[in-house]
């Protein structure tokens, strides 16, 4: 007979579980846990299902925990916090395999190294692929009143040395060995969380298997940020977006859909399909209506629209086609709704954070760079938004996010508009929620990582803490054949040599990002943070001018 033992499950509390024979069921903080019999190794590892009403209740237990959690990080610096951060992007596989060097994607959130500059903080840092250690370095010589040495020592970076295309939150849930060592890292330190770049059902448990509270969304409030359910929430908060439909599932709908708007918009020249899921821009198709100039009978343009979409529908994604697109349509739903026209046309957001005490605050205004076929894709941004749509971007974020917070949406977030002159002033349209960290979140925290300084949501501005406004101009996306073969040391040496690195005498300067991205596919991201518009932008192509100089020298070489 198989004999049963006590052991201490760390992570959960200090009692004690015991052990059943694999595949059995397990007693511990008054929940029932499943040993999965299909994976080897999890003898001492409490799962329970996924999908399971125990994996239910012990995520509500733990994401009940984050107000008083809270409660205590906000009330003094000095307080003890171990953040463990996972830098998932949980989202289409095949969609972020069209991002070129996506799994250096992951790299953006070691912003997050911020949190070091709070001397009782640890920060416990996964990936997928080790992180050069120059890279680390790059950062930690970065934060301000923080010796290195302390800083370096309150890091620990762990990698599941797995470059497959699954998302890292999987990669770690079927490493049992790797599970062990990130659970006595965490140790019995108080106020512990997981942080993620964006929240599925994976991290949800991820955050049950390590007995520690997700800051973040629940998974269950998810819909909200798909392209469906944003529309739902601007109609909900009374804020005005294109005409369109949402919830839509099949080709048919996209005709029938495409039908009513031309019916209903006179002169509608263009529409805009979304899967829900899409993210970048790169699930947008766009569809030209002059197929349909002259055609009075509704029958017949109907016809038209079922045989030219098909045909004739522009796809922001490299290489897609009718039948990927609608596949992924069909799989993941989505909308269809008009393409705003205007000249110019701007594409500002905002950005919000939902707190656990269910207060929505407003973090900062970009306007976004898009490129692309048709200007869908996301390229860089600059910060803050124009001063002439900044109030209105302030005013709509809130109304949105008031509505957020009431149905319990926790973490960082944020609101795509798109603004359209009309004489003197702005029409506001918002298109889009992004529940998740995205491409203007890291540079904005790089911001507030480097001069210590706050956003005013009165005045729109950031200030550092010497009280001057920064403003800076970021991109995820600068790419060059001539950049490949350059070291994360070759940059840095580059940047020294030339005088490109970041000052923190002034606070200006050029901070980078997806440093290990530059040897491989000669891609980098960058932060240009300056003292005026004008400076971030010539920062930026400085930028550009000194890295095409380095890539055909050699004097910078030490």
């Amino acid at each position: 007979m198989e004999r049963h033992k006590d052991i201490r499950v760390t992570g959960l509390d200090s009692s004690v579980a015991t052990v059943a024979p694999e595949g059995g069921e397990v007693k511990a903080n008054g929940f029932a846990w499943r040993q999965p019999q299909d994976v080897p190794g999890w003898a001492d590892l409490f799962l329970p299902p996924a999908g399971s009403k125990e994996e239910d209740e012990r995520f509500a237990e733990l994401y009940a925990q984050l107000p008083h959690l809270w409660q205590n990080l906000m009330a003094d610096g000095h307080v003890e916090q171990t953040v463990l951060v996972v830098p998932s992007l949980s989202l289409d596989a095949e969609e972020l395999q069209k991002l070129k060097g996506v799994r250096h994607y992951e790299e953006r959130l070691l912003f997050l190294l911020i949190l070091l500059s709070l001397p009782k903080t640890r920060v416990i840092f996964v990936t997928s692929e080790p992180i050069h250690p120059h890279i680390v370095d790059y950062y930690l010589q970065l934060l301000p009143g923080i010796p290195f040495s302390h800083a370096r020592r309150r890091l620990e970076m762990f990698a599941t040395h797995d470059s497959s295309n699954k998302s890292l939150s999987r990669k770690i849930l079927e490493r049992p060995a790797l599970m062990r060592r990130i659970r006595k890292a965490i140790g019995d330190s108080k106020n512990t969380h997981l942080t993620v770049f964006n929240v599925t059902q994976a991290e949800k448990q991820l955050s049950v298997a390590l007995g520690i509270p997700l800051l973040g969304p629940d998974p269950k409030h998810l819909h909200h940020g798909s392209k469906s359910g944003s529309r739902k929430l601007f109609r909900q908060a009374g804020v005005p977006m294109p005409e369109g439909f949402e919830d839509l599932k099949s080709a048919d709908d996209i005709f029938d859909c495409t039908l009513e708007l031309w019916k209903k918009i006179p002169g509608l020249k263009k529409v805009v399909i979304k899967i829900n899921e899409g993210f970048s821009g790169e699930g947008n198709a766009i569809m030209p209506l002059d197929c349909l100039d002259g055609v009075t009978d509704e029958k017949q343009a109907r016809e038209i629209l079922a045989r030219e979409i098909p045909l004739r529908a522009r796809y922001q994604a490299p290489g897609m086609n009718w039948n990927g697109f609608l596949a992924k349509f069909v799989e993941m739903e989505g909308i269809v709704e008009e393409f705003l026209e205007g000249d110019p046309k701007e594409s500002p957001s905002v950005q919000l954070r939902i707190t656990p005490l269910g207060e929505s605050q407003l973090i900062s205004t970009h306007d976004q760079k898009l490129g692309g076929p048709d200007g869908q894709v996301f390229i860089g941004c600059s910060f803050p938004a124009r001063p002439t749509y900044r109030a209105a971007l302030h005013k709509a974020g809130s109304a949105i996010g008031e509505v957020l917070a009431k149905t319990g949406v926790i973490g960082r977030l944020s609101i795509d508009f798109l603004a359209i002159p009309n004489g003197d002033d702005w029409d506001m349209f918002a298109v889009e929620i992004n529940l998740r960290k995205g491409g203007t979140t890291h540079p904005f925290r790089t911001l507030q990582f480097l001069t210590g300084g706050r956003y005013n949501p009165e005045t729109g501005t950031f200030q550092s803490g010497t009280a001057i406004p920064k403003f800076y101009f970021a991109s995820d996306n600068l790419e060059d054949e001539k950049y490949k073969g350059l070291l994360p040391q070759d940059l840095i040496d580059i940047v020294t040599y030339t005088g490109l690195h970041y000052n923190s005498s002034s606070n200006t300067g050029v901070v980078f990002h997806m440093i290990g991205a530059l040897s491989e596919f000669g891609k980098i991201g960058v932060t240009c943070v300056g003292d005026s518009p004008e400076e971030a932008e010539e920062l930026y192509q400085r930028t550009l001018e000194t890295l095409d100089w380095a890539a055909q020298s050699s004097e910078w070489i030490v």
